[in-house]
């Protein structure tokens, strides 16, 4: 296990909470290891008394904060406990039944310690114990804040200092550092290179991506490796220029990270490279969270239009395969509890018929996708970047767009998609200690 790393932004130029707060330095969700904001245990102890009513324990003393109750249920309190006989320490998996416990199940002990409370149950005498940080945090909120995340927002700009991981250091059996630092950049930046990756063959590209996480399987294939001759019918698979867009967005859960290496571009048969070595098929990238902060600012009705209005999404363009999601989704996807942006979902070719609605007609939604597509398409949102055999580029397909210029010749190209649960699993585990991610992702 790692000890705590924090690694240094790069070229931060716009990190946001997505959205509704200033376009520059601000956070985004709540926060892994937020002790800071927490009271010591000491200082806890001496503010807080606990005593039993009927309801369940009452704590009085806490000043200088607002809460949200004073009072934990017993059941609640019973419910999670964490001791090693309640929770399995190899799993940490409940290792009890939670129903066979009593409905009116009441302490018949409280006692206050340095570090928390310990809590003696009349029923069977079992002995629990909830440190102060865990019943102060409850005290306050209902439940756990999303993990913090340093979002750091880019245009055409982001070139200047691209984040960038080197192969060596990726891939080394000494220590995750390598990926921990990957995962951090993706997390924060949407996206991150992987320089120097050996090219002869497309297995050490499949090895960066397998120190990530698992490769995902779908009705391409797995890990893939291609040239433009639609062999799956697909426009990825040919040669023409494609516009900024999202990935899988026909999936219930669209591909979380993808990849791209290009492990050569050979000129047309018969031809020689322009004296520029030019052949097009640069890479575009958009941070669509970016884009879609500027939307809220420039036009709030029509970042509200995109986040409400559900539309179908689909794959059918290969005999035997039709895949829509689980129901309809919308273009911008907010969490309805902290009305954060949590997912961009938009490819035109893909996107299904605009619906009638109650409160939205499809002519407000074509103006609201209109003054969005035309956002994505400035210049100083826009970044370019031409690929070169032994960069990996490694982005979160929740967040970042991508798109290329047309181009001539035969190129080839590797690269596959990781699920988002997995990803993200990985950046905590080598970022973070494994008890502040239980605590954070427990509660």
């Amino acid at each position: 296990m790692l000890p705590w790393r924090t690694i240094a932004p790069r070229a931060a130029r716009r990190t946001a909470s997505a959205f509704g707060a200033p376009p520059r330095r601000i956070t985004c969700g709540g926060t892994f290891g937020s002790a800071s904001r927490h009271l010591s245990a000491t200082a806890a102890a001496r503010q807080l008394n606990a005593k039993v009513v009927t309801e369940g324990v009452q704590f009085e003393g806490l000043t200088g904060v607002s809460t949200r109750r004073s009072t934990l249920p017993h059941f609640w309190l019973r419910d999670n406990c964490r001791c090693s006989k309640c929770v399995n320490q190899d799993t940490t998996q409940r290792n009890f039944d939670t129903y066979a416990i009593s409905q009116d199940i009441g302490p018949s002990e409280i006692k206050s310690e340095e570090k928390g409370i310990k809590v003696t149950w009349e029923q069977d005498g079992h002995e629990s114990f909830y440190p102060w940080h865990f019943i102060k945090h409850y005290l306050q909120h209902d439940h756990r804040s999303p993990e913090q995340v340093n979002y750091h927002f880019w245009g055409s700009d982001v070139g200047e200092r691209r984040p960038v991981v080197e192969y060596d250091h990726l891939m080394t059996d000494k220590d995750d550092s390598g990926v921990a630092e990957l995962t951090n950049l993706i997390r924060e930046y949407g996206f991150a290179f992987v320089d120097g990756t050996p090219y002869d063959t497309p297995e050490p590209t499949q090895r960066v991506l397998e120190r990530i996480a698992f490769i995902r399987e779908t009705h391409y294939g797995g890990f893939y490796d291609f040239v433009p001759d639609l062999a799956m019918a697909d426009t990825a698979y040919t040669n023409i220029a494609l516009p900024a867009h999202t990935d899988t967005t026909y999936f219930t859960d669209p591909a979380g990270l993808q990849a791209f290496h290009m492990l050569s571009h050979e000129a047309p048969p018969g031809q020689q490279l322009p004296e520029d070595g030019k052949l097009g098929g640069e890479s575009l990238l958009v941070d669509a969270f970016y884009a879609a902060q500027i939307l809220q600012k420039e036009d709030p009705a029509a970042y509200e239009i995109l986040s409400k209005v559900r539309l179908p999404w689909h794959a059918s363009g290969n005999e035997g395969i039709t895949i829509s999601p689980d129901k309809r989704y919308p273009v911008l996807e907010v969490d309805p509890q902290t009305r954060t942006l949590q997912r961009v979902r938009w490819n035109n070719d893909d996107r299904g018929v605009v619906p009638f609605t109650d409160d939205v007609s499809p002519t407000a939604w074509y103006a609201a996708a209109r003054k969005w597509d035309a956002i994505l398409r400035r210049s100083d949102v826009e970044f370019w970047w031409q690929l070169k055999p032994g960069q990996v580029l490694i982005f979160d397909n929740w967040r970042v767009m991508h798109g290329r210029s047309a181009f001539e010749g035969r190129r080839r190209i590797a690269g596959a998609y990781i699920n988002r649960d997995d990803f993200v699993s990985r950046w905590r585990n080598t970022n973070f200690p494994h008890e502040q991610v239980l605590n954070q992702v427990v509660g």
